[in-house]
């Protein structure tokens, strides 16, 4: 059972935040302020749960949550400000979006920059370690993993609907085939022989 809260006389959001090491696509926040005294044996970090079970908490976990919210920075954005920076700026448009304003959060990851003026602590391994957190990443990842499903749709052969735009061997050779599409991110290296191929 992962921990409820860091401290307990606050209203804490747990923050997380996916797809940084895509190639394509946006990456998503989430923000979720669970109750003091919420407890699920099956909320962890999303990367540790089957896609099912991954499906099936995200409605326990809105129906549950004091507040929750999800939150992009677009593949522009990262090209402009580095998906370090997209990742700090959609979580913070995710604890934008809060029905209720947090008096604390908690950022996976061990750093965090932000237009907000509430205090944080960043916690490396966050989202196996506090269930708010967790909640964030399932809900991120789940919202993420849909939006990659409907892109594939819309740009066939790179086999997002599996990889969420991850650079696996089918997303790769879907590249070389293919060419990059308007939501790769282009100040990636998206082909370990890219520098090869360019000179």
């Amino acid at each position: 059972m992962l921990r409820p809260y860091l401290e307990s006389d606050r209203i804490e959001a747990g923050c997380d935040e996916v797809g940084r090491g895509c190639l394509s696509g946006p990456v998503v926040a989430a923000a979720v302020i669970l109750p003091g005294d919420y407890a699920n044996e099956f909320i962890n970090d999303s990367k540790k749960l089957s896609k099912s079970n991954r499906n099936s908490l995200v409605e326990e976990i809105k129906s549950t949550a004091i507040a929750w919210a999800i939150a992009e920075a677009s593949v522009e954005e990262i090209d402009r400000i580095n998906i370090l920076n997209a990742s700090f700026l959609a979580m913070t448009r995710a604890v934008e979006k809060l029905g209720q304003r947090p008096d604390h959060l908690l950022i996976d990851g061990n750093r965090f920059k932000t237009r907000l003026t509430i205090p944080y602590s960043c916690i490396v391994k966050g989202d196996s370690k506090f269930a708010s957190i967790a909640a964030a990443s399932i809900l991120a990842k789940v919202y993420r993993d849909g939006l990659m499903e409907r892109m594939a749709l819309e740009y066939p052969g790179y086999g997002w609907e599996k990889n969420a735009g991850y650079p696996t061997k089918t997303h790769r050779e879907g590249i070389i085939r293919l060419g990059l599409t308007p939501i790769h991110r282009k100040s990636f290296r998206h082909l370990p022989e890219q520098i090869k191929l360019d000179f």
